[in-house]
């Protein structure tokens, strides 16, 4: 009998917790429904409004504008070439830099640090990625780039030279110790979101390998990398996409030239430094929209790296090709 009143209450009350349901469920569903929506459709509103105030510089320079060279304020002539290039190659060089030191700081605090030492190198990196990127940008200019010029940059001459890429004078500033900066900026994101990957690799795996003979480098190898692939690219793309719009970090350091030189060595330009620099003295219309159009051209490149990185990783995702077959 007292089993019978015992299932009947709790019955009763599982009945009233479902009539509630029904209206959590819809408010629940609107917010995130409204909150989905509002990033489409802010994205989308990005889009028009650059698109609107950009389109004198498209109606006048149209697609020459993203092959020329010149930036010409006083004649009103402009070209975005050198801009994308110095995008491009700073973010490259920041990634070639920063991807395998992020790698290598997941598998050292996941794997090798002592216990006692992971929580303190992890809260290190975590203070790192806190630290604003003008803070970045002022060490930059005023101690590494000082040291660069005196000790890094006449050794990579006198040995590499004959490397068009290492050939110039050395001034501290450029393209070279942009990528460096840039790298640093954005090695702490990476590494912490790949150490967390690490992290959720299944200690019974890692044991069974260490069971079956595995030395630690197999282990990572063989199992933690496969596992969390996925997540390790996560994090890479991450990166790339602050990279390729990071503004004051690069604006100290890369030289602000509208030059395309082969050497790393040389003052660059970006389109974001190009922004921060010359915005505020754009009293022209045709070089205020030229501006703008180069702000469009980022948010396009930053747009299509994105979207591809989102398809590898829906594609690579397991039971994909399945779906697709």
């Amino acid at each position: 009998m007292a089993d019978n009143n015992y299932k009947s209450s709790k019955n009763k009350s599982i009945f009233k917790k479902s009539k509630s349901e029904p209206i959590t469920e819809t408010i629940f569903r609107f917010l995130t429904r409204f909150s989905g929506s509002l990033i489409l459709f802010l994205l989308v509103a990005m889009l028009i409004s650059l698109s609107i105030e950009a389109m004198p510089s498209i109606k006048r320079f149209g697609l020459s504008f993203l092959i020329s060279t010149e930036w010409d304020p006083v004649a009103s002539n402009f070209g975005a070439l050198t801009t994308i290039v110095g995008t491009v190659v700073s973010t490259g060089l920041a990634m070639l830099i920063a991807v395998p030191m992020a790698i290598g700081v997941a598998i050292f605090l996941t794997e090798l640090a002592p216990m006692p030492l992971r929580s303190i190198f992890g809260t290190a990196i975590e203070l790192l990625a806190a630290i604003p990127s003008i803070i970045y940008g002022m060490w930059g200019l005023f101690t590494l780039a000082p040291i660069l010029a005196d000790h890094v940059q006449p050794w990579l001459t006198e040995h590499f030279g004959f490397i068009p890429l290492f050939d110039g004078p050395p001034m501290g500033v450029g393209m070279f110790t942009a990528g460096i900066v840039l790298s640093l900026m954005i090695l702490p994101f990476m590494a912490s979101v790949i150490r967390d990957c690490f992290l959720m690799t299944p200690q019974v795996l890692k044991e069974s390998a260490y069971g079956l003979g595995a030395t630690t480098w197999e282990v990572v190898k063989d199992v933690v990398l496969p596992y969390s692939k996925r997540g390790v690219m996560g994090g890479i793309f991450l990166g790339l996409g602050r990279a390729l719009g990071e503004t004051m970090a690069v604006t100290f350091v890369i030289g602000n030239a509208h030059d395309m030189s082969i050497s790393l060595f040389n003052p660059a330009n970006t389109i974001a430094s190009t922004l921060a620099n010359e915005f505020t003295e754009a009293s022209d219309p045709i070089y205020l929209s030229a501006l703008i159009e180069l702000g469009l051209v980022l948010f396009l490149i930053t747009f299509i790296i994105l979207g591809i990185s989102e398809w590898w990783l829906a594609s690579s995702a397991p039971g994909s090709k399945k779906k697709r077959g």
